[in-house]
Formats: C-alpha cells, sequence, structure tokens
C-alpha cells in the first residue's frame, strides 16, 4: 500500500487504482470499479487488508465518476484533490446505489463511517450490515428450483443482556460529562466573533448514559453466532444471480433494523448442455452416412429421452430446435428451447476395404471441392 498523506488518503494514482487508462469513460470507469468493489468489498472479502482496499477504490471511483472532481485531478493531482475538497466532499453525491444495486450490499451507514471517518455527530439506530453467501447448485437444480440451508456467520442480540449490552441486574446511569446529551459543546473566540464545535461525548460513546458493561458481550449488545437459514431458490436461476434473504444479516446498532443476507449463485458446468440465457444447447454426433440417408437419435434431456429424427441429407452444424425443453423463464411463463446441433463425424483410420467403398461412392456422388458463398457457410 502506497503511504497516505494527511488526510489519509492514498497518494496512488486514481486510474491505475481502477486500472483504466486517462480516456476512460464513466461506463468504462463505473465497470472497473463495480468489477473491484464485487471483489473487495468487506462484507464478501474477508481478508485483512480487504477494507483498505475497498476504500481505496472506493476514493478514486468517487473523483473519477464526477466531472468537476475528475477535471480537477487531471489538472492539479492528488494534492488538488485535497486543497479543493474534504474526505466528505470528495464522497458527497456519488450515487453508490446504482453501482451496488445488483450487488445486494450497500457501502453505506457504519462501513463507510468506520472507514473515512464522517458521521453523525451523535450515534443513532443504524441499520445492519448484509452479509454474502454463496450456493453451488447443478443445472438439473437450477433448472428445478431448489430449498436448501447454508451457513451463515452473523451478529445476534446477546442472549445474556437481550441487546442492550448492560450488565443484568444493573441499571444506566446518566453520563456526568455530557448530562445526558451525548454531545459536548466547545466554544472559542476567532477574533470578533465565536465558535462552536459540537461532538459527541467521549465518556459515553454519545449514548448520554454509562453502564456496567454486559460480561458476555462486552457492552456490545451483540454476540457472532453461526445459523442455518433456508433459501427458496426459484426455478430457472442462472449463474451469478443473486438472492435477498430480508433481515437475515447481522443485527442494527442501537435498534436499527437487521441487515439482509445474499446468496450469490454458482451454476456448475454441465457435460453436455451450454446455457444461453433461457435456452439450452448441445450435440448429438452422427456418422457421415447417417447424415446422408437420416436416422435417429436418443437424447437425455433435462426431462427425460427424446427421439430426434436426424432428415437425409443433414450437413454439419444442422439445428434440430425441441420447444419448451430449455431452461424455465424467471420473467414471464413458460421455458426456453433445447437447440440441438448436429455434428456430422468423419471417419478415420480406415482399412483399404472402406477406402475402396469410399471412392467408388465419392465417384458416384462427390462434386467438385469449390468456396462457398457466405450465405451457404454452416451456421
Amino acid at each position: 500500500m502506497p503511504c497516505p498523506d494527511e488526510t489519509g488518503m492514498s497518494e496512488k494514482d486514481y486510474y491505475e487504482i481502477l486500472g483504466v487508462n486517462r480516456n476512460a469513460s464513466k461506463d468504462e470507469i463505473k465497470n472497473a470499479y463495480r468489477k473491484l468493489a464485487f471483489q473487495y468489498h468487506p462484507d464478501r472479502n474477508k481478508s485483512p487488508d480487504a477494507e483498505a482496499k475497498f476504500k481505496e477504490i472506493s476514493e478514486a471511483y468517487a473523483v473519477l465518476s464526477d466531472d468537476e472532481k475528475r477535471t480537477q485531478y487531471d489538472s492539479y493531482g492528488r494534492a488538488g484533490i485535497g486543497q479543493k475538497y474534504s474526505t466528505e466532499d470528495i464522497f458527497r453525491g456519488t450515487n453508490f446505489d446504482e453501482v451496488f444495486r445488483d450487488f445486494g450490499f450497500s457501502p453505506f451507514g457504519d462501513l463507510f463511517e468506520r472507514m473515512f471517518g464522517f458521521g453523525r455527530a451523535t450515534p443513532s439506530a443504524t441499520r445492519g450490515r448484509s452479509l454474502m453467501a454463496e450456493l453451488d447448485l447443478t443445472l438439473e437444480q437450477a433448472k428445478t428450483g431448489i430449498r436448501s440451508e447454508i451457513s451463515v456467520d452473523r451478529l445476534e442480540p446477546c442472549g445474556e443482556c437481550g441487546g442492550s449490552g448492560v450488565k443484568a441486574g444493573t441499571r444506566p446511569q446518566t453520563c456526568p460529562k455530557c448530562k445526558g446529551s451525548g454531545q459536548i459543546r466547545y466554544e472559542r473566540s476567532i477574533g470578533f466573533g465565536r465558535f462552536m464545535q459540537i461532538v459527541m461525548c467521549d465518556r459515553c460513546g454519545g449514548s448520554g448514559r454509562l453502564a456496567e458493561p454486559c460480561p458476555v458481550c462486552r457492552g456490545s449488545g451483540s454476540v457472532r453466532s453461526t445459523r442455518r437459514i433456508t433459501v427458496e431458490v426459484p426455478p430457472g436461476v442462472d449463474d451469478g444471480m443473486s438472492l435477498r434473504l430480508p433481515g437475515q444479516g447481522n443485527i442494527g446498532g442501537r435498534g436499527g433494523s437487521p441487515g439482509d443476507a445474499y446468496v450469490y449463485i454458482r451454476v456448475a458446468q454441465h457435460p453436455i448442455f451450454q446455457r444461453a440465457g433461457d435456452d439450452l444447447i448441445c450435440q448429438v454426433s452422427v456418422s457421415v452416412s447417417q447424415a446422408a440417408l437420416g436416422t435417429t437419435a436418443k437424447l437425455q434431456t433435462l426431462d427425460g429421452t427424446e427421439t430426434l429424427k436426424i432428415p437425409p441429407g443433414t450437413q454439419n452444424g444442422y439445428t434440430i430446435t425441441l420447444k419448451g425443453k430449455g431452461m424455465p423463464r424467471l420473467k414471464g411463463r413458460g421455458r426456453g428451447n433445447l437447440l440441438v446441433k448436429v455434428a456430422v463425424r468423419t471417419p478415420t483410420n480406415l482399412n483399404e476395404s472402406q477406402k475402396q467403398l469410399l471412392q467408388e461412392l465419392g465417384r458416384a456422388v462427390d462434386q467438385e471441392p469449390r468456396p462457398l458463398r457466405k450465405e451457404e457457410w454452416p451456421s
């Protein structure tokens, strides 16, 4: 990590941080940030340096996604940003919700306040942080949908103190320093005027109360527990989708609502079928004689065995469409199709007798090789 300046920000080039060139468009900058943010977001990445890396890329995105800040940075570098903007100014107006909407987690709340040091002067109810989990499925499970359980490690209310953080049998007392307000006011004279600053009370942490902390949760009101939660996976989910489980994340602070859990779906590669949206694609192999004369083939689909009719004169790459045999549509009714491509198998390692037979057939039916027009190319 590069050395930070006196504001705590990185000295590293913003474009280098996001891995884009200096002429990158806003969409290129956004896409680069989305990819890195998903990789390093502390709700998902538990490595020790994830939060610092997330802070670095978020700072770079906040500057480069804003026309005015980007112009200032391009003209004067990091020093120009530090002279004109405070840490909070850098992030003000940046639409992170738009970037994180599809991921199922947000950078706001406790995370940004902890990393960048700005927030409210007094503590208030905060929503709990969301969790990210992963669920591996087969293509068959993605087709039918399943009910599954996943294990999540989350913060829950302390059973000893009921989430209050106060030792059982004791009562909180009014903080003598702030007299219960949770705030401390400082006044000083500047020239002919007076300057007033209001900060959170450092004695009670802004709560206005002092209490003997619960010995189990050490006053936090929460404990970390591993829970099994149920996931209802709908038919037709695709690799890379995420499912939101409302209220299954960490508990909120000071009575705030709990966060959500987001389940990231990973669908394993199938040995036969390839997915293309709601459609499935596979191939069936036939010999030259079968392609020429026509034949039937048994194909094991996700719904059972299907009998394919290969018409006479079938060319390599010919596609047979089985309607409604693909994946269920998440949006709308019905299912996609199964597209079966015919692969004509050319014989190899022929013996002399086989070669003579093919030569006789070739003299009877083959045409001279010729270039194909584009419209004749196999699809």
